[in-house]
């Protein structure tokens, strides 16, 4: 059996590499794996789903699978990946399930899995579940009957109670604050324009009626050319992009430039630092953040601990080290004293607060960044390792890091999940980070061409 996790749950084109039989195969795994020890009463799972029109079929397989595995579940219906993490941690279950593809098109769905407390799954838990579905699908698991089996209950007011709890984070309320939010036609179209609202904003929402067809096309976090123009329209203070499952958040400025997650967690860590929130007055983000983002924190005496890409490994570090804040350059933005996961409604909220408390404008407050020039490029390989490590491509970075010194910065890394290599280079010129980049991928095409 293939690898089946990837850098967040399982993933693939729904009814085709994701097919019903096996979201049903990973349900009764993880409910195997992440049951609770204790067998005087059934475990108990949290399901829900974005969107797509694939995730009622898959949340009927998995519904099945946990249920035929003994595990009781509560259905939350269309929610936030972020509102899944936190209902599990809330109806102290076992188990969450997240039927999501983030912000990949419509045709792909994927299984994001909690344990109990709403917390991702380390790697050694997730190989434990690929182990249980291989072994199940050679060797019958123990199906209980009669009152065995798992019941199924709908939770109707999941969508309010998460609200309350997002609305009650914020520092500083929002009036004054007008902004549009594109909901990308994905599960934040409920809860993001109520909760912006609820905190005090003026919010015009667009994107914000999913048909089940319509998730993240040409609408979201990535694709902003309709939420820049709808704040130029509006006259709006800013805007603010969410994905398809609402862990994401990027914003634009009242001009309509955007504002990335650098840019995100550098402005919420000043806030932090200000409210004497920010712990060891320490930022985590990932290898792929510009090293704009350092050279600024460092010169606010803010120290910049870097993970591996991923979410997972961002919060795996907040945990660890006891840290406040951490996120990526994608708009994945962490604050563990209000949330387990990457959540963007979350982001959106207390970027406005800090508006709202300054009187400063998002341009203003997200200028303590400057951006490097960033190049990436994804290259086809026929071996993704051989692609990355042979000695030709290292001496070529090496040379790339020698010219660059302290004003730029490389990065090679082998997908986890696609036969390509990634070439990142940051440079004082977007023309000097580009030619580094060609060269370096060049010689990792040669390194290890396609057949």
């Amino acid at each position: 059996m293939g690898r089946l996790f990837g850098t967040d749950g399982v993933r693939g084109r729904a009814n085709a590499d994701l097919t019903p039989e096996l979201a049903l195969a990973v349900a009764v795994a993880a409910a195997h794996t992440l049951a609770e020890t204790d067998k005087s009463h059934p475990p108990l799972a949290v399901v829900g789903r974005d969107t797509r029109a694939s995730g009622e079929m898959l949340e009927a397989a998995v519904v099945a699978g946990l249920t035929s595995a003994g595990a009781n579940v509560v259905r939350v219906g269309v929610l936030p990946t972020p509102a899944v993490a936190f209902l599990t941690a809330e109806a102290k279950a076992d188990l969450g399930v997240m039927l999501s593809a983030s912000h990949n098109p419509m045709p792909d769905n994927g299984i994001k899995l909690f344990a109990a407390g709403g917390q991702k799954l380390p790697d050694e838990i997730e190989m434990r579940i690929e182990a249980a579905v291989e072994a199940n699908a050679t060797t019958a698991w123990d199906r209980p009957t009669g009152a065995g089996v798992g019941r199924v209950h709908d939770l109707l007011d999941g969508a309010d109670h998460y609200v309350q709890h997002l609305v009650g984070t914020v520092p500083h309320r929002l009036e004054g604050i007008k902004v549009v939010v594109d909901c990308a036609n994905g599960a934040a179209a409920e809860v993001a324009p109520v909760a912006y609202r609820e905190a005090g904003a003026e919010v015009i929402a667009i994107h914000a009626d999913p048909d089940g067809l319509n998730i993240n096309d040409d609408c979201g976090s990535n694709h902003i050319d309709a939420l820049r123009a709808a704040v130029v329209e509006h006259g709006a203070h800013l805007g603010i992009a969410h994905d398809g499952d609402a862990d994401r958040c990027v914003a634009v400025t009242a001009d309509g430039e955007e504002v990335d997650g650098d840019q995100l967690m550098a402005i919420l860590a000043l806030a932090m630092r200000e409210a004497g929130e920010l712990t060891q007055d320490t930022l985590v983000a990932t290898v792929m953040s510009n090293l704009g983002l350092r050279l600024a924190m460092s010169a606010q005496g803010i120290r910049l601990v870097e993970t591996k890409v991923g979410d997972r490994y961002v919060l795996e570090e907040l945990r660890a080290s006891g840290l406040a804040l951490g996120g990526e350059q994608s708009g994945h933005i962490v604050m563990p004293a209000f949330a387990t996961t990457g959540d963007g409604v979350l982001t959106g909220l207390h970027l406005m607060s800090r508006m709202a408390a300054t009187g400063k404008s998002l341009a203003e407050l997200g200028s303590v960044v400057t951006k490097l020039p960033q190049v990436l490029i994804n290259v086809p390989v026929g071996d993704r390792t051989v692609g990355a490590a042979a000695p030709a491509v290292r001496a070529e970075v090496e040379r790339a890091e020698a010219e660059l010194g302290e004003t730029g910065r490389v990065l090679l890394r082998p997908s986890g999940t696609e036969p390509l290599v990634r070439v990142m280079v940051e440079a004082a010129t977007e023309a000097s980070a580009r030619e580094v980049a060609e060269r370096i991928a060049e010689q990792v095409r040669a390194a290890s061409p396609t057949a």
